[in-house]
């Protein structure tokens, strides 16, 4: 099963206060015994708010508002995408991250293309495997 792991923004990730050495080395070695358990697919930092934007759509049209956004709960600083056979071993690995201080992470289950059951038809399963391969050679 696979799954996003979202690390959620506070006041000082919003901020642009970078981790210190000791918090950068202990993520790197958290990050290497995942990658040897065959655990992480991906994982990256993400910039404040205040280098991003929003693009809100209604009627067909996509309305742009710039960053920074308030901190509240749904700002993301990063992410990780990892692969295990439940929920319950994506929260034994998430709960040895190297985070205090109130961190706060959030575990959500990708979905897979047989999720979709029969509304994923033949032709846009092709579709979806051939974009997944090209995206996979880049």
């Amino acid at each position: 099963m696979k799954f996003m792991v979202i690390v959620k923004a506070n006041k000082d990730t919003e901020a642009g206060v970078m981790p210190s050495t000791e918090l950068l080395a202990a993520m790197g070695k958290f990050n290497e015994e995942m990658v040897k358990a065959g655990v992480m697919q991906a994982g990256e930092g993400l910039h404040p708010t205040s280098k991003g934007a929003r693009v809100k759509y209604a009627g067909g049209q996509g309305t742009v508002s710039r960053g920074p956004f308030s901190v509240t709960s749904d700002l993301v600083a990063g992410f990780w995408l990892i692969e295990t056979k439940s929920l319950d071993e994506a929260i034994d690995w998430m709960k040895r991250a190297p985070f205090d201080g109130g961190a706060e992470i959030e575990i959500r289950q990708v979905f897979t293309p047989d999720d979709f059951g029969a509304a994923l038809t033949p032709e846009l399963r092709e579709r979806g495997e051939r974009l997944r391969e090209q995206v996979s050679k880049t």
